[in-house]
């Protein structure tokens, strides 16, 4: 998985003069935002001197060692961009406890998905609470199979998103996830459709140079891995040849089209 998360928080400082910010960006999730409130230098006052949301000042009480920013109370929809900034004396550094609660999260609710002319994946959603990447998957060599990632609008309200397959011969099975803090992957179902592309060979077995992918007696390109006894990938992409001229002699096993066979360098 490649770039399983992507982070939609930011944690900065800037300084001038006598004050500083500090601030933090993200999403609303629907819970409260802490902030530790530590004695300024003097240790007659508190260190923060005030509080901004998406550019507003709130009224919130300063004197205290811990402050508690309900969201919810401001009328805060879920999904709906947050930008705090928080203004401190330079003396004295608060500490925001959980920034993770405005990282999004996965909560879609697939309307729906269908392919059309056995390339084109479409799939529509509700409910969606922050903007997070949709990966494609595609079931083929006993796994599914990371085939590309559509960024998600990220709105509760119906959204609709297409990618463009390359479907291997056969029955072919697709599917969409997204993975966000919790590391938790979250799937949608999974639809099957029956592609018209011809059966892929590979020649030759016992391998010097290259491997040749060939359909029809005439060369493809198709998607595959190369990958070792120990099943440690060595080579991957999408070609009609691979080019296997550094590999160290031995037996070696190649994913191509819905197939998985053996070679031999030698």
């Amino acid at each position: 998985m490649r770039n399983i998360i992507l982070i939609l928080f930011l944690v900065s400082y800037s300084s001038a003069c006598f004050a500083a910010k500090l601030s933090l960006e993200g999403v609303y999730q629907g819970k409260n935002i802490f902030i530790q409130n530590p004695n300024d230098a003097s240790g007659f006052g508190f260190c923060i001197s005030k509080i901004y949301i998406n550019g507003d000042l709130i009224p919130i009480s300063l004197n205290s060692s811990t402050l508690t920013i309900n969201l919810k109370a401001m009328k805060m929809a879920i999904g709906e961009p947050v930008f705090l900034v928080v203004h401190h004396s330079d003396d004295c550094i608060p500490k925001i406890v959980n920034p993770e609660v405005l990282l999004p999260k996965s909560t879609f609710q697939l309307n729906s998905i269908a392919v059309s002319n056995s390339t084109d994946l479409n799939w529509s959603t509700t409910s969606e609470s922050g903007k997070l990447n949709f990966i494609i998957e595609q079931y083929k060599w006993d796994k599914w199979v990371e085939v590309g990632e559509v960024r998600g609008e990220g709105t509760a309200t119906l959204n609709s998103y297409t990618f463009k397959l390359f479907p291997h011969s056969g029955k072919n099975e697709v599917r969409v996830s997204q993975v966000d803090n919790t590391l938790k992957k979250r799937s949608s179902k999974s639809i099957t459709f029956v592609s018209k592309v011809a059966s892929v060979s590979k020649s030759p077995t016992k391998v010097k140079d290259f491997i040749t992918f060939k359909s029809n007696n005439l060369e493809v390109e198709t998607y595959f891995q190369v990958f070792d006894a120990y099943g440690n990938i060595l080579k991957s992409g999408k070609a009609s040849k691979v080019d296997c001229r550094k590999l160290l002699n031995g037996l070696y096993y190649l994913n191509f089209d819905n197939k998985t066979e053996k070679f031999i360098k030698n």
